[in-house]
């Protein structure tokens, strides 16, 4: 039987991450200062460091000016909300990024909405929320891992998605909407499930495109894929090792699909990791640099 070809996300992120390097330098050249992408990262939760540093290595490696905020994590809902503030006001300044997730005594929607809407890199602004739900694309900045989601899929399914049948597993406002409505807005037909959809396993059947994104490890079972079907597995979950690893090892990260039986039906499927997370940076920087060109053409 013929195994699923595996995308890339490495490879694609890196291609785009190319382009964008070269954007970047002719954006610098006619602004006469880079794009800049700025995190403001609360406390010291080991997980966000490595996403605030990877993404800061990203940025520095395509030719962005990246700076980080750090704050300890007993700051006020008054300081986080002062820094960006202050980044709003920097004219320098690009993208604004508040890593999540924020400590108790910090209210993260309030965060989001202090955010200036066309700063707002991870289109979590309610502004940009709406414009992307009434189809305003060419207004909204997109959230990144959605945005990633359909450059995967276009890659193993073609430029032309329209008509797919398109199943979406999960209904956050991370992903599962906004993912939603980028997959409407290519014409596809979408359907969203969750956790309490009745017949998981038959609605998952249809799809011609399955995106799993509602954070259960290895819930969607090989028999569950269409065969043929495209996945795409947003899920990172940390797993044991296997009975027979050595006593030193290390969690292993799993998927929402349970990947090997999903691997024998369908004809394209992410691996995790190195699937959606490395375009998820890769958007991210798509969006700061789309975030200056509108800035710097409003200025003009």
């Amino acid at each position: 039987m013929t195994e699923a070809k595996l995308i890339d996300g490495k490879a694609i992120a890196a291609a785009s991450n190319e382009a964008l390097a070269a954007e970047a330098t002719a954006f610098a050249e006619e602004a006469g200062a880079p794009p800049c992408l700025a995190v403001v990262l609360v406390g010291d939760d080991p997980a966000s460091a490595i996403y605030v540093r990877n993404k800061g290595r990203t940025a520095e490696k395509i030719g962005f000016r990246s700076i980080k905020r750090v704050l300890p994590a007993d700051a006020s809902h008054e300081a986080v909300a002062s820094e960006v503030a202050a980044l709003n006001d920097d004219p320098s300044v690009h993208g604004i990024l508040v890593q999540l997730p924020l400590p108790a005594q910090v209210d993260a929607s309030a965060i989001i909405e202090l955010i200036d809407p066309e700063k707002d890199v991870d289109g979590f602004h309610p502004l940009n929320v709406g414009r992307l739900a009434a189809g305003e694309l060419e207004r909204a900045l997109v959230p990144c891992t959605p945005a990633g989601v359909v450059a995967l899929a276009r890659d193993a399914m073609g430029d032309d998605l329209a008509g797919a049948e398109a199943v979406i597993v999960g209904r956050s406002n991370i992903v599962g909407k906004p993912a939603a409505h980028l997959l409407l807005a290519e014409n596809c037909t979408v359907t969203i499930a969750h956790s309490r959809t009745r017949s998981l396993a038959d609605v998952c059947r249809r799809a011609d495109l399955l995106v799993a994104a509602v954070g259960r490890p290895a819930l969607i079972q090989g028999d569950w894929i269409k065969p043929g079907a495209t996945v795409i597995d947003v899920g990172i979950n940390r797993a044991p090792p296997p009975a027979d690893a050595s006593p030193d090892a290390r969690p292993r990260l799993i998927g929402d699909v349970d990947f090997e039986p999903a691997r024998r039906v369908a004809a394209a499927i992410t691996p995790v990791p190195g699937g959606v997370g490395p375009m998820t940076i890769a958007m991210l920087m798509r969006n700061t640099l789309t975030a200056a060109h509108r800035q710097f053409e409003a200025r003009r």
